[in-house]
């Protein structure tokens, strides 16, 4: 891959609406921002300004890239501060906001965070895990952050829970240099199971369940 270059055009961003408590988080979000400056790699985000949200759409805004931020319109009050970062899109609900973050990246990569990112991420590496995607999924394991998470994916793996094929959907590594880069080699496999859906199925599949609640 030529320096500079990337196959990504934009990459989706998960991470809190907190900073955390570890100086180490922080630095890590900008030093992601960093590298998709460098690599012109756009951003795709959940649409705050506030904690490691705020850090990483503000760096790489300031750096010249384009970022979008998806954003249910209840959420705007409490997770926007100040002027908007870049283009902000509003949505009507969650489920709208990570169907259109999916739809727009061409990757995936999880900072710390709390029970949305969790959520988030789990989200796109079970529709990898049905076919619905090969969008690679990376883990920014910043000091060890995630080691519990992964342990509980390998002893699910160890009693049938996961297959093997579906435990390599993950890339993880603790830099943003190191985490890119194995994203970029990464060549999805899939289960013979795996569901050939296409995205514009689960996306409507998406919509219909929201009306009907």
């Amino acid at each position: 891959m030529e320096e500079g270059k990337s196959r990504f055009k934009r990459i989706c961003v998960f991470c809190g609406s907190s900073s955390g408590n570890k100086p180490t988080y922080r630095e890590a979000a900008l030093q992601l921002a960093n590298e998709l400056v460098e690599r012109r790699i756009d951003l795709v985000y959940g649409g705050g300004s506030v904690g490691l949200m705020g850090l990483v759409s503000q760096a790489v805004h300031d750096g010249g890239r384009h970022v979008l931020g998806v954003i249910p319109t209840s959420l705007m009050p409490r997770e926007i501060t100040g002027d908007p970062i870049g283009e902000v899109r509003a949505v009507s609900n969650m489920h709208q906001r990570k169907a259109e973050m999916a739809r727009q990246a061409d990757a995936f990569i999880a900072l710390p965070g709390g029970y949305g990112t969790l959520e988030e991420l789990l989200e796109v590496i079970t529709w990898a895990q049905l076919g619905i995607h090969t969008k690679p999924v990376g883990l920014l394991n910043v000091d060890g952050f995630y080691n519990s998470l992964l342990s509980f994916i390998d002893k699910a793996v160890d009693e049938g829970f996961i297959s093997p094929t579906s435990r390599r959907i993950i890339v993880s590594a603790p830099t943003p240099k190191q985490l890119i880069i194995d994203l970029e080699e990464h060549i999805p496999e899939q289960d013979e199971f795996a569901s050939k859906l296409v995205w514009e199925d689960r996306l409507n599949y998406a919509t219909e369940s929201e009306l009907a609640m």
